[in-house]
Parts: structure tokens; sequence; C-alpha cells
């Protein structure tokens, strides 16, 4: 730290400011008398809401500027939501910490209060996600997939708007934001696997600052860190680009961790899926092989690098 308050760098969207704010009061709860103020930061990804994240550069839009912040000392933490991350961090950054991971499913939101297999044919579902729209597609190939971007009350005023039957949201957002209750449909994750990462919080530091780590760790929770560990080594493996749509959901039970992979094409005419398990200890190796698995049986028509 440069100064007497810690810096909380952070997107400015509704979401993001919810998010920070409860790392900000897990740090005063467990540190009484520290000071911590929030610093908005808007990024690619905020500025930029009439393309695809696949067109203008993919997911590292909304961490980039503020890891420069970081980097530049401006602010001594980022929060980033995980599934938002590079799989690999800057020079001289770290992830310092990962709390409890909120539910990492999907919801479908649709103001009629239907479910996904009772939405009317031809439905127009809106998601910008490649993940989510390959799933749907591979679940309904009569549905329309509307490219809805923008922050949840953004999407949710074009759904009101008729812009679309129906939207995917993280169900996690919606609970942070204290709006669980216009889920129509929890989408379980043999319909819907998540995004890697995906109800998980990361807060960003710099690799060389001791005291701030500290400050961090009674936040930080190992069995969320060894899930997602495990399914960044699978992303990192599979090497896919922004344009391939790619899921994974990792679970402990005891000391053992399992690890469900999906890598689909973008139509969602193809997919390959892979599951593995071992101990938690190997939660790296583990995704890293599963990676490598899938990697191997997909064709071209995954559009892997």
């Amino acid at each position: 730290m440069t100064s007497q308050v810690l810096r909380i760098g952070t997107r400015g969207s509704p979401m993001a400011m919810v998010q920070s704010g409860l790392v900000r009061d897990r740090l005063v709860a467990a540190h009484p008398g520290i000071a911590v103020e929030l610093v908005p930061i808007r990024t690619t990804g905020d500025r930029v809401q009439t393309r695809l994240l696949a067109e203008i550069g993919g997911k590292g839009l909304f961490t980039k500027e503020i890891e420069e912040a970081l980097l530049r000392r401006d602010i001594d933490i980022a929060v980033h939501s995980l599934k938002d991350m590079e799989t690999v961090v800057p020079p001289g950054l770290a992830i310092g910490c990962v709390l409890p991971r909120d539910d990492p499913r999907d919801a479908l939101v649709s103001p009629d209060g239907i479910g996904l297999a009772t939405l009317p044919q031809g439905a127009r579902i809106g998601t910008a996600s490649l993940r989510r729209r390959a799933q749907l597609l591979r679940r309904r190939r009569d549905l329309r997939i509307a490219p809805i971007r923008g922050n949840v009350n953004t999407r949710l005023n074009k759904l009101a708007a008729g812009e679309a039957e129906a939207l995917v949201l993280a169900l996690s957002g919606l609970e942070r934001l204290d709006m669980a209750g216009l889920a129509s449909e929890i989408l379980p994750v043999d319909v819907m696997l998540p995004a890697v990462g995906q109800g998980a919080l990361a807060i960003e530091c710099r690799d060389d600052e001791g005291a701030v780590r500290a400050l961090l760790r009674p936040l930080h929770d190992p069995a969320t860190a060894a899930c997602v560990t495990a399914e960044r080594a699978m992303l990192a493996a599979l090497d896919g680009s922004c344009r391939t749509p790619i899921a994974g959901l990792a679970n402990l039970a005891g000391d053992r961790l399992s690890l469900d992979g999906l890598l689909l094409a973008p139509d969602g005419q193809t997919e390959r899926r892979g599951r593995i398990e071992g101990a938690i200890d190997d939660a790296a190796a583990l995704g890293a092989a599963l990676g490598a698995e899938l990697r191997r049986d997909a064709g071209p028509e995954f559009g892997l690098g």
C-alpha cells in the first residue's frame, strides 16, 4: 500500500460495485479500523456495448484498465468476477484471494415465468455469451439468439421492451442484486454448464506486496480456490479463442475433486464432454489433463488455436 487507505479498483457497474462492497465489508470485519475506498474504473468492455466481446478482444476487456491501474499503483487491489479474468495474469500481478463461491448456475428469466422447455417455438433468448448460445441451440435448435449485452438492468429493460422473450443470466449476479426472484428457471448444469470461474470473486494484487496479501488472507476460501484452479487450468490447456464456447465446473467431496468440461462448436451442433476426478492437491494437473483430453478429441469445427 502506498497510502493509509486501501484502494479497491472495480468496474463501475451496479453489479461490480455491489461485489466490491462485499469485499470492503469483509475486509473491515476482518480488520476493524481499516480504511477502504472503492475506485470505479471504466473498462473497454463497459464502454463498447454495441459489439460482441468476441469481436473486440474477449473477456479481458473487463479487466485490462483495472490491471493497468494496479500496476501503476493507482489502486492497491482489484475485485473481479473470476470468469472475466484471462487465464494468464499479467507479470507483476497475482490472484491474492478467492472468496467463497456463490451458486455457479445460470438462470432463465422470462416475463411469463416459463422455463426453457416451454418457451414458444422460435422464441428469442437474449445473451451475448457464445457458451450459452451454443448450449441453448444444442438443447433447442428452433430458438433464436438475440445478442443482448449490458449490465443486468440494461438487459432486463431490453427484455421488458420486447427485444427477447427470455434472458439467460448468472444466478449469482441476480442473487447479489437481490433479484433472484426474477428467475423463471434455474438451469441445471447438465443443461447449461457454467463458465469457468462463474460465481466466484477474485481479488488481484501486486505480487510483491506481502502486507496486502496478509490483509486478504482471512477472506480466502481454499475450497473455491482449488475448484477454480482446476477449471482455469483446463481452459488454459484448451487454449481456445474468444470464439470457442467452453464451459467447466469443479466440485469437491471431502479431499476429492471432480471436474466436468465441455467444448462446443459455435453453432451447438457438436460437443465434446469430459470428466476427471482426483485429489484436491492435484487441482491444476487435473484441469490440464482434462483440457488436453478434450483438445485431442476436437476437430477443426471447434475453432481451437
